[in-house]
């Protein structure tokens, strides 16, 4: 391929395409190291209004009559970008379900930018899609290993998966109702609205699991076609339902079941975390989300079934991208695949990282991450003036502060934010309001858990910022 013409910038793709991408990566990553050292810490320092000031002064006039040129606007930009990032590759940043992706995962996420393929046509993603449908089949069988013709959908997170897994039973069932625990997820309750069903009925949660008489009861007194959608990793403290007693109270009451394992599903690569998974093989429709506890570049989502039939009401035809002699001639239909049409091969990444890693290192991974959880309990409870909400059962730590009012445990949160000195999560159980440490860094030390408590500590002693 030849080089552009002059006057016009180098494209992406073909066999120039490496060439003029290689002295921009070199800019892209001095610029990502200059601005992680720029911030000096896991979140920029002073808070949303002193944020918005640096980013107005890197970017404005966001349309300059004349451009400044691609090293200047990579560098400028992405140094502020960087400087101005939660960064979960920092150990002290543990808020959310937000991973810092593995080195290697981001690099094959770079040539799937590259060669931007999309996949709702097979002309346009002849690999992508044969790389898609293999691997999203073997990623469904580790949830249904003895089903004989499992399938997964590659989706953008737990929000679409749990969309999809209503949509499905809708299209089986009619107007399902929806039951799910207190814990769950927020986007069941979108997804039901977004799809016309009722208004999910919710049963309590104590401890963050749902109540299997309450379960019982609900599914003895609702008429009609129901879901039960129970949670493997629930958000605010990482609970899992008890997946066999739920799938039982389907089976005898003729209910079907959806579990969002959006945040726990990659406990089936461990030996050693798997069995808290048992009875996830029973459900009608599984979500997995790899872009949390698979340390995978946003997106990395699936919706796993039990046999590919059960995909069938997501077919549709466009002439222009699946007629039926194309179909008929042997060239794969997408759009069944997705709700989405213009798709990116998100599934590149995740094959990479499975091929280089296996299943031991992937395992590795994760249990790593959870004997973490573990040993910040631990530190927890040596802590008299700190409380522990309850021993980990993934990776997410509840504590507060023994004595404070949850006015001042929010405080304390939001002064550490303030100052970029760490990022924690709040959640509320049992009436009262908790800092949360979602611990996803596999690369975390005693000594940064460590780190992360005292931070805590020394705004509980000082009550006022540094």
């Amino acid at each position: 391929m030849s080089t552009p013409p002059p006057g016009l910038p180098a494209l992406a793709g073909g066999t120039a395409g490496p060439d003029a991408l290689r002295p921009l990566l070199a800019v892209v990553l001095d610029a990502l190291r200059d601005g992680a050292a720029d911030r000096g810490g896991p979140l920029p320092s002073g808070g949303p209004d002193a944020v918005a000031a640096r980013v107005r002064e890197a970017v404005e006039p966001v349309l300059p009559d004349h451009g400044t040129g691609a090293d200047e606007a990579l560098r400028t930009l992405v140094r502020t970008f960087a400087h101005g990032a939660a960064d979960p590759a920092d150990p002290l940043c543990a808020a959310h379900l937000h991973t810092s992706p593995l080195a290697l995962a981001v690099a094959a996420d770079l040539a799937a930018s590259a060669l931007n393929p999309s996949l709702d046509s097979w002309d346009q993603a002849p690999a992508a899609s044969a790389l898609e449908a293999l691997v999203s089949r073997a990623l469904a069988k580790e949830v249904y290993p003895h089903a004989q013709d499992p399938d997964a959908l590659v989706t953008t997170g737990g929000t679409e998966s749990n969309l999809l897994g209503l949509l499905l039973a809708r299209e089986r069932h009619g107007a399902v109702q929806v039951i799910c625990g207190s814990a769950a997820h927020h986007s069941l309750h979108r997804a039901a609205w977004l799809l016309g069903l009722p208004e999910p009925v919710t049963v309590p949660s104590p401890a963050g699991i749902m109540d299997l008489a309450a379960l019982d009861e609900a599914l003895t007194d609702l008429p009609g076609p129901r879901l039960v959608a129970a949670s493997a990793g629930t958000t605010d403290t990482g609970q899992i339902d008890p997946l066999p007693e739920i799938a039982g109270l389907c089976d005898r009451h003729g209910a079907e079941l959806h579990v969002d394992a959006a945040y726990g599903g990659p406990l089936l690569f461990s030996e050693q975390h798997r069995s808290k998974l048992n009875g996830l093989e029973r459900a009608h429709s599984v979500t997995l989300d790899l872009h949390k506890l698979g340390w995978q570049p946003v997106a990395a989502g699936l919706l796993a079934v039990p046999d590919r039939t059960l995909l069938a009401p997501l077919a549709v035809r466009a002439d222009y991208l699946n007629a039926d002699d194309d179909t008929e001639a042997g060239l794969p239909d997408l759009l069944g695949r997705s709700l989405r049409t213009t798709r990116r091969p998100d599934i590149l990444k995740v094959a990479v990282t499975l091929r280089a890693l296996g299943r031991t290192g992937l395992a590795a991974l994760v249990d790593r991450t959870c004997a973490a959880a573990g040993q910040l309990a631990d530190l927890i409870e040596q802590q008299p003036q700190l409380q522990l909400y309850e021993r980990p059962t993934l990776t997410t730590v509840l504590f507060r502060p023994a004595a404070a009012t949850d006015e001042q445990t929010a405080a304390i949160r939001r002064t550490l934010l303030t100052a970029g000195r760490a990022v924690l999560g709040r959640a509320r159980a049992d009436g009262r309001l908790w800092l949360k440490a979602t611990l996803l860094n596999p690369h975390a030390t005693p000594g940064d858990l460590t780190a992360l408590i005292q931070e805590v500590l020394i705004e509980l002693v000082e009550g006022t910022p540094r």
